[in-house]
């Protein structure tokens, strides 16, 4: 079963930057999409930003194209969310998750199913 550790969440000021890392184990198959899915209490969940394992490819939410970017350290099994130009929109619990299998990474990143314990990401002044 897929193990996700998340870390690097906290309080930033407005136009700061933040990086979370999510490290992964338990794969059964070589082929996945992995990235990030916030969601605040009481409301729905969106797909932040994701990779394929297969080719690389991203998928990025409107809301945060030009600023997050997401990225790989195989040799870690680790991924990492560079969020830059924070607003206090962005205040959210982030969770690492993963779905496995040979997916289009634009099609399934905000319906990933096994998500990480969550960090919060709070940004105010």
């Amino acid at each position: 079963q897929v193990q996700l550790v998340e870390s690097g969440g906290g309080l930033v000021q407005p136009g700061g930057s933040l990086r979370l890392s999510c490290t992964a184990s338990g794969f059964t198959s070589d082929d996945y999409i992995i990235g990030w899915i916030r969601q605040a209490p009481g409301k729905g969940h969106e797909g932040v930003s994701c990779i394929s394992s297969f080719d690389g490819s991203t998928y990025y939410a409107d809301s945060v194209k030009g600023r997050f970017t997401i990225s790989r350290d195989n040799t870690k099994n680790t991924v990492y969310l560079q969020m830059n130009n924070l607003k206090p929109e962005d205040t959210y619990t982030y969770y690492c998750a993963v779905t496995e299998g040979d997916f289009d990474v634009n099609m399934v990143c905000n319906h990933l199913d096994r998500w990480g314990q969550g960090t919060l990401v709070t940004v105010s002044s």
